[in-house]
């Protein structure tokens, strides 16, 4: 992890973030605090950037990802990245959607 996201993920602030992350236990509950903590347009890119890892995972090439989703190439590219040499979270995340199926 580089300095500034390791300096940014050991603040006591984004500590509380993930708690509250964790805190909720349905989809209802996930939709009430997206709604009250971002924008539309933030909730818009993450899903945005879900959508893309996992057609990623399953193996889509970029350009119907692109196509699919309406994100960019360097989105795409970043998802990317950080789907297969990030630090885990989509891998996670993915994983367990796809168990939960």
């Amino acid at each position: 992890m580089d300095r500034r996201r390791e300096e940014q993920m050991s603040r006591p602030d984004v500590d509380a973030l993930a708690a509250a992350l964790v805190s909720v236990s349905t989809v209802d509950e996930a939709k009430a605090l997206m709604v009250d903590l971002c924008t539309v347009r933030e909730i818009d890119d993450l899903a945005q950037r879900l959508e893309v890892a996992r057609m990623l995972d399953a193996g889509d090439p970029y350009a119907s990802v692109q196509k699919a989703t309406g994100a960019s190439s360097t989105t795409v590219s970043r998802v990317s990245k950080f789907l297969n040499g990030g630090f885990g979270g989509y891998r996670l995340v993915l994983d367990r959607m796809d168990g939960a199926r």
